[in-house]
């Protein structure tokens, strides 16, 4: 029998918040392969967002221009990844990064 996920205090693997990142293991995120239909430069700000604090996210920004990919990629609703990051309430630091890098809000 399959369980639910775990939450909270009831994870059996305790989130690591302390560790180094070093730019290799940054750049790693840039060979993400994208689930059908999405945009690879979008998929891999997604993983990054996810995966990354606020400070390491801005570190990850300057490599990720540095390679070469679109800031402002979109999806076929026309938005991009600063729309998606400013809609969640304690994103403010991501946005600020992607701001910085250039990204430009498309929706309103």
């Amino acid at each position: 029998m399959k369980e639910g996920k775990r939450r909270g205090a009831d994870r059996t693997q305790i989130a690591t918040r302390d560790e180094e990142w070093s730019d290799e293991r940054l750049k790693t995120f840039l060979d993400a392969e994208p689930p059908t239909g999405m945009p690879t430069d979008y998929n891999i700000l997604l993983r990054a967002y996810r995966g990354m604090t606020a400070e390491l996210f801005e570190r990850f920004i300057v490599i990720y221009k540095e390679g070469g990919r679109n800031i402002n990629v979109t999806l076929s609703d026309g938005s991009n990844f600063l729309d998606l990051v400013s809609q969640h309430r304690k994103s403010a630091d991501y946005a600020a990064a992607l701001e910085d890098a250039g990204a430009i809000k498309n929706s309103n």
